[in-house]
């Protein structure tokens, strides 16, 4: 495995700030915290340099390696060339969410298996060589199956991936592709599986299944780069809201963190702040900032942003609003459909979940939100990945020109 020039040093808890060593293998958590009765997660600490300059490339490219630095060990050789995405001015979309000011949409459907997992799949699976672990598992209703499938296919790693009953045709195909071992359970079930699994040292989990998700302390850097290309593609400028489709929040603390770096190295006067877009039928993350509690659960209920459908929030999502003086929208379905249609007319086909952040900037202004100045919603995966790809239907017309003119006009109200 060929190792970037990685300055990190070790591991540290997000809670009680407990060091560890630099570990893949360390993805339950803080033993002391757990001690507690607490299952906080672990993040990588890093040797910053005193001259940050030259830390990162003049533009942002494909392949995150890029940023090897500031990232733990890659093996750079199992790249696909994530990363990259553009940063797409929007301000037809800034008009319909009644924004003054700049916004841009951060397309993330434009990595490898089109979503913003690859960026966390690329360091899971380099922790797993790192491990020199066999085979790798993950629980997952899509995005993250896909990505994780692919940099093990990648990497010639077994994958295993335990998918519910709804996970959605297209998706099945994308990860039978990979050469995935796809198998469906319930989603209960999934988390207790994988953890049997991965203390029996049969599988590195590519997956969080701790009761309180914690996951690869690896794979949430990735999502750093996303902030790190903002800040390029803004010409060294940070935006002052960064709107995030949210379901544990590892991409939403992920990115927070990527913003803080900036700022601490000096590279950046400040840093934004951080809103969290979740379904409105459940919500964990809104329902712990007002409980003040490190996490809340709630009960399942069904959305159309299955994607970010989480029943319990992480530890991370609290951290990056406390720490960004941020907030969390709640956003029904109706919102996210129609923040996806608006964004499809503007030429970006985005998954209901990914569309959660449009629907959460208009939302936010709806409520008086002022004074946002330039703003990033993350459009998080493709629309090729929604529940309903394949039920649409297209009228037909006879095989004459007053035919197609005939049926223009009767379904499309187009004239020619």
């Amino acid at each position: 495995m060929v190792k970037n020039e990685s300055l990190a040093t070790g591991l540290r808890c997000l809670s009680c700030g407990e060091s560890y060593p630099l570990d893949p293998k360390l993805f339950v958590g803080c033993a002391a915290c757990i001690a507690e009765q607490f299952q906080a997660p672990l993040e990588v600490t890093y040797d910053y340099p005193d001259s940050p300059q030259n830390l990162l490339p003049e533009a942002p490219l494909p392949g995150i390696w890029h940023y090897a630095p500031l990232l733990p060990p890659l093996a750079q050789e199992i790249s696909l060339g994530e990363g990259g995405t553009p940063l797409v001015p929007a301000p037809e979309l800034a008009s319909w969410t009644g924004m003054r000011g700049e916004l841009y949409i951060k397309d993330e459907s434009r990595n490898p298996t089109w979503s913003h997992k690859d960026r966390l799949a690329y360091l899971v699976i380099s922790g797993a060589l790192e491990a020199r672990a066999q085979a790798v598992i993950a629980s997952s209703t899509g995005n993250h199956g896909a990505a994780i499938a692919a940099y093990a296919a990648k990497a010639g790693l077994t994958c295993i991936v335990l998918a519910p009953p709804q996970c959605p045709p297209a998706v099945r195909s994308l990860l039978l592709a990979y050469g995935a071992a796809l198998v469906i359970v319930p989603r209960k079930a999934s988390w207790s599986i994988i953890g049997e699994g991965a203390h029996k040292g049969r599988w590195y989990p590519g997956s969080t299944f701790t009761p309180t998700p914690t996951g690869s302390p690896y794979g949430v850097e990735g999502y750093k780069t996303i902030a790190y290309e903002i800040w390029l593609q803004l010409g060294h400028r940070v935006p002052k809201v960064v709107f995030v489709p949210t379901g544990y929040g590892e991409l939403l603390y992920g990115v927070w963190k990527g913003f803080r770096e900036l700022r601490d190295l000096g590279l950046a006067d400040s840093a934004p702040r951080m809103a969290a877009c979740e379904p409105a039928v459940m919500a964990p993350l809104r329902q712990a900032l007002m409980d003040n509690t490190a996490s809340a659960s709630v009960s399942s209920q069904p959305t159309i942003a299955y994607a970010i459908a989480a029943t319990v929030n992480g530890y991370r999502a609290v951290v990056a609003i406390q720490e960004s003086d941020g907030f969390a929208v709640p956003v029904t379905d109706q919102e996210m459909r129609d923040a996806q249609d608006k964004l499809a007319r503007a030429g970006l086909w985005a998954e209901a979940s990914a569309a959660a952040s449009l629907a959460g900037l208009r939302k936010a202004i709806d409520q008086g939100a002022e004074g946002m100045g330039t703003v990033v919603c993350i459009s998080t995966s493709s629309g090729f990945k929604d529940l309903s790809v394949g039920d649409a239907a297209a009228p037909s017309a006879e095989g004459n020109w007053e035919g197609l003119e005939e049926t223009l006009m009767r379904h499309y109200g187009i004239v020619l």
